[in-house]
């Protein structure tokens, strides 16, 4: 097999390589690998429109990849810098609107059910959990796992020490267990 017949290894998966930025080949790449997982943060981070969301980092890195010069950890954990800075902005945003009623259906005398009742059965599993948690247990789960990040860039995007972020992410594994055995306790 040579080295033209290997398939790509997976964006921040290789041997730590110096990134320079400025070319519409490295944005391609970093959009097409991390695009999914910043999407998945910011669902797990509880924003409405990840889709917009998951844009706005990338035109957010976009003007920054002129200047920035680092390995492909550190552009990694760039995007996911300004992707938590567009988490904080739209729960700041949130918290400015409006208080939105709930819906009652008792109130609602249609006979079919609504497509907010359709959407909320079909959510299941982890991330449903996940708005249960303490919002530090959700975030450090959502750079973790959901993200994918080292313990090092965890622990500065959320402005603390490796060994903090390790006890979190302990006691947040811990929660997050608890949760599903409640949650099968009372399916079963």
């Amino acid at each position: 097999m040579t080295t033209t017949d290997r398939a790509p290894v997976p964006f921040g998966r290789r041997a730590p390589t110096r990134v320079r930025g400025g070319s519409a080949s490295v944005f391609t790449e970093a959009y097409r690998t991390l695009a999914p997982l910043v999407r998945g943060y910011l669902q797990a981070r509880g924003v409405e429109d990840v889709d917009a969301a998951t844009q706005d980092v990338f035109v957010s890195l976009l003007p920054r990849l002129e200047a920035f010069e680092g390995t492909e950890a550190g552009l990694r954990s760039l995007v996911f810098t300004i992707a938590h800075a567009r988490a904080v902005d739209h729960h700041r945003t949130r918290g400015r609107r409006p208080l939105i009623i709930a819906y009652d259906p008792d109130e609602d005398n249609r006979t079919t059910p609504s497509a907010e009742e359709h959407a909320l059965e079909e959510q299941s599993g982890v991330l449903a959990l996940l708005p249960r948690l303490h919002p530090e247990h959700r975030e450090v789960l959502a750079l973790r796992i959901v993200a994918d990040l080292s313990q090092e860039a965890t622990a500065e995007i959320m402005g603390r020490s490796v060994g903090a972020i390790k006890q979190l992410q302990r006691r947040a594994l811990l929660a997050l267990r608890a949760e599903l055995n409640r949650t099968q306790e009372v399916l079963a």
